[in-house]
């Protein structure tokens, strides 16, 4: 069994225990699930702004005149698209119709350095790298920073008031899911970017390691007028979930298909990569099972790996993700539902501890984008 002792740190584990974090094992790190509590920390990212501390993530860089054919072997969006300061939402397709990992990936220019930043799953980051460099048969240079690098991520309304006094660009500017090099003052160098995974809005911003308490401490300060906290993995998983996005080993895995999860749209068949004829016919043919959203309508809270019945009491599918919605205050989840019955309205029901309680698909996201 995992102890304490056997997991990584992040730079910033020591503030998160002073500050009284309830602390457990994720990833093969000791990271803070909640400090106030989860619905008050959800509540505060939706509102104004909460800080995340998910320096857990992995990153690698990706140089060379080959950088782009293998990301485009490798990937399932098309990289080809991104301008230098974009990023891209993508998924490494397994060779068997599913998922290594879902990712993001970023072109960036830093002087004369032109690269790619992956941002890979923390559980995930020694097999994206093995996978990923097993598959460079191109002039590409792979380079594995995830141990020197923090990432914050600032979310919430109020994160561009927190932050723009800190970069002389004007931050509030940024389209979502671009990203630029720029000095953070009183920080040093940084990578923000106006992306996130909790549907508020906000910025994520990667510091080397030595740099994260500076930074940290200083975004603190900065957002004491706007009612700022730090935010623990229980609520970023609660945002999210309202957001319809998937987390790797709930909703999709080395299992599922990208046609199956809804991720259609970062699946591009203007090229050819990893699995893109298995995919296509997919995508022509339709898939057996499908992802959806469900919100039950009576009392119960569903969880993962809760079956999913029909309404004959015969099990369909089994829930993937699942929690009651602190801003709906409705219970809420995801499940892989037979096609037939993913139409929105469709009653199902959800197998609690023994007793069936009825749900309805419902449209993804559950929340509406701000």
């Amino acid at each position: 069994m995992e102890t304490t002792t056997d997991l990584k740190r992040t730079a910033l584990t020591h503030i998160h225990e002073a500050l009284g974090a309830k602390m457990v094992p994720f990833a093969g790190y000791l990271m803070p699930v909640q400090y106030t509590g989860v619905n008050d920390e959800h509540h505060t990212v939706r509102n104004s702004v909460g800080v995340f501390d998910v320096s857990h993530m992995g990153e690698f860089i990706v140089r060379g005149p080959g950088a782009l054919d293998l990301i485009q072997k490798l990937t399932s969006n098309d990289a080809s698209k991104l301008t230098p300061g974009k990023v891209q939402y993508s998924c490494l397709p397994n060779g068997k119709g599913g998922i290594v990992d879902d990712l993001l990936v970023y072109r960036m220019e830093h002087g004369t350095d032109h690269h790619y930043v992956l941002v890979v799953n923390a559980s995930n980051i020694q097999k994206d790298w093995e996978w990923i460099k097993s598959h460079n048969t191109f002039d590409a240079q792979l380079e594995d920073i995830s141990d020197r690098m923090s990432l914050l991520a600032v979310q919430g309304p109020k994160a561009t008031d927190t932050l723009k006094g800190f970069f002389t660009e004007d931050i509030g500017a940024m389209p979502y899911y671009t990203a630029m090099y720029s000095e953070m003052k009183g920080v040093g160098l940084v990578l923000i970017s106006s992306t996130g995974y909790t549907g508020a809005g906000g910025y994520e911003i990667y510091v080397p390691n030595p740099l994260a308490e500076a930074a940290w401490k200083a975004i603190f300060e900065a957002g004491v007028a706007y009612g700022i906290k730090p935010a623990g993995l229980a609520s970023r998983d609660t945002l999210r979930l309202e957001m319809g996005f998937c987390l790797y080993g709930n909703d999709i895995d080395d299992t599922t298909s990208p046609m199956e999860a809804g991720l259609g749209w970062i699946t591009k068949f203007t090229k050819d990569f990893t699995d893109s004829a298995l995919l296509k016919a997919q995508k022509e043919n339709g898939t057996a099972r499908k992802l959806v959203g469900f919100e039950l309508v009576e009392r119960g809270i569903p969880r993962h790996d809760h079956p999913v019945l029909d309404e004959h009491g015969k099990a369909i599918g089994k829930v993937t993700s699942g929690t009651m919605s602190p801003t709906l205050q409705k219970p809420i989840g995801m499940a892989y539902v037979p096609t037939s019955m993913a139409k929105e309205g469709t009653p199902i029901w959800i197998d609690i501890r023994g007793k069936a309680l009825k749900g309805v698909v419902v449209k993804l996201p559950f929340l509406a984008k701000p």
